[in-house]
């Protein structure tokens, strides 16, 4: 089954389950970045009452979650399945969730949320920016463009956010010597930084992987790979990392 074949398959069989208004195709093979063994990120947007065990009772591989199974919000779960030897990711989207979030991006306004795996949490506007990026398969979704507003608002929260976790380990961590607690608070400083450059810039944000990397801010590397459990050591580490961040603020 060629990508394509494969493609048609898993949209039109998500597609027809109750409630979905429309599926779209993430990450790395929306944006044309994917390798061969890249998996494959669709979302399912749905308005009402979706239902997991519909997809549960597909017959895909793998683990189907409940709404919220991945901790609630606006990211509020979704499925790691194997179809046809392929990594596919399904991510449940609720289009009156959506729509808020869009309506308040709009304005300027988001909130903040823990999530798995990312550092730095996520903004509630990464859903709007999935819409920006994603490809559409199914049904139709709005193209918002990144709103001045937002361009405006999101950077000083996001600063603020790292300047008070480098803060936090200046004060409590570098004085002891804990290096793994210094270089957690660094890498999580450098993400809340990214966020804030790419929102400045009026970039779309859908995830922490090429974060770093887009900001500007790789050489946070050489900070933590440095690090030292000496007390000096650890606060100068601070200092550098504040230099980087304002030095990224400034391109």
């Amino acid at each position: 089954m060629t990508d394509d074949t494969f493609l048609d398959h898993v949209a039109d069989r998500l597609a027809a389950l109750p409630a979905v208004r429309a599926v779209s195709l993430g990450g790395s093979r929306a944006e044309g970045t994917h390798t061969p063994d890249s998996d494959w990120d669709l979302a399912l947007y749905y308005r009402g009452g979706f239902d997991p065990a519909g997809l549960r009772a597909v017959g895909w591989d793998g683990e189907v979650s409940e709404i919220g199974g991945w901790g609630g919000g606006v990211f509020n779960g979704g499925a790691w399945l194997t179809i046809e030897g392929r990594r596919v990711d399904v991510h449940y989207r609720d289009l009156d969730v959506v729509e808020h979030e869009l309506a308040e991006a709009r304005q300027g306004r988001f909130h903040w949320e823990p999530l798995m795996f990312h550092l730095a949490g996520i903004p509630s506007y990464l859903v709007v920016a999935e819409l920006a990026v994603n490809r559409v398969l199914r049904g139709t979704l709005p193209r918002p463009d990144h709103p001045r507003a937002l361009r405006e608002a999101a950077p000083p929260v996001w600063r603020g956010r790292a300047a008070m976790t480098l803060r936090y380990a200046e004060a409590a961590y570098a004085p002891r010597g804990q290096v793994t607690e210094v270089a957690g608070a660094l890498a999580t400083a450098a993400m809340q930084e990214a966020h804030a450059v790419l929102a400045e810039r009026g970039e779309w944000v859908t995830n922490e992987k090429r974060l770093l990397l887009r900001a500007g801010l790789r050489g946070v590397d050489a900070i933590v790979a440095g690090l030292r459990p000496e007390p000096g050591a650890l606060t100068r580490a601070v200092a550098e990392a504040e230099a980087l961040f304002a030095a990224a603020a400034r391109r």
